[in-house]
């Protein structure tokens, strides 16, 4: 156990519910994680030239740095504390050609309440047809066969969806976080390397970005370590095979 080793390897992460001890998220996609110890010392001075005589530490925490191209609304749940349901509601575009007394038929049954909003093709959000709907049917008072049409509303979406809805009161809850990758000793021999943060809350911020060229997009997700009810913050665990 006195070898040296060195790593080049990611921790595999299982989030455990901190409240409830249930396991929340196999996080087994990382690209990169981090786990820094903090702490602030103070010092007492004396004598001439004012050298330091006393240490004091303290403010012990740290963090927990993880980074990733491979997402989940799991993990999207996690950073945002966010609650998940089966439903949404979004804006639809479609173009479409009026068929004989100015209607056309939507793709979609428009939401309960939604309003529809008609253009003409070369006026694209400029100046609102008057129009009426009756479940996917939209008639249109000024248009004629063969005028072509954009129409926007808000559809149901009802199959197969996940939607996280953040509030302003919706804060990520504390995790247990249980890692475990190998490190690679001088001698060739790979030893199980794990590690058990006690107590973490995964810090509110959060960046999702999408863009056309360049490498995948990453999410990097921080974490506050803390202490729990036994003052148990990180434990470092290495297996000798």
């Amino acid at each position: 156990m006195g070898n040296t080793f060195a790593n080049r390897e990611v921790c595999d992460l299982i989030f455990e519910d901190y409240a409830t001890k249930t396991p929340f998220l196999n996080m087994d996609y990382a690209n990169v994680s981090t786990t820094e110890i903090t702490g602030e010392s103070v010092f007492a001075y004396g004598g001439k030239g004012h050298p330091k005589r006393v240490a004091f530490s303290g403010e012990r925490g740290g963090t927990l740095t993880i980074e990733t191209q491979m997402q989940s609304f799991k993990l999207y749940q996690l950073l945002t504390g966010g609650d998940m349901s089966k439903s949404a509601k979004f804006m639809v575009r479609e173009e479409l050609t009026a068929a004989e007394g100015g209607t056309v038929t939507l793709t979609d049954t428009p939401a309960s309440g939604a309003a529809i909003n008609v253009f003409a093709a070369d006026d694209d959000c400029g100046t609102a047809k008057t129009a009426t709907v009756a479940n996917k049917t939209v008639t249109i008072t000024d248009a004629a066969a063969g005028d072509k049409v954009i129409v926007y509303y808000v559809k149901d979406i009802t199959d197969k969806v996940q939607k996280i809805s953040v509030k302003g009161s919706s804060f990520p809850k504390a995790f247990t976080v249980y890692g475990d990758t190998v490190m690679k000793t001088e001698n060739d021999e790979l030893l199980p390397y794990k590690f058990i943060a006690y107590k973490v809350t995964p810090q509110s911020n959060m960046s999702i970005s999408m863009s056309n060229n360049g490498d995948p997009a990453t999410i990097t997700i921080t974490c506050d370590l803390m202490v729990n009810d036994k003052d148990e913050m990180l434990d470092l665990i290495l297996e000798e095979e």
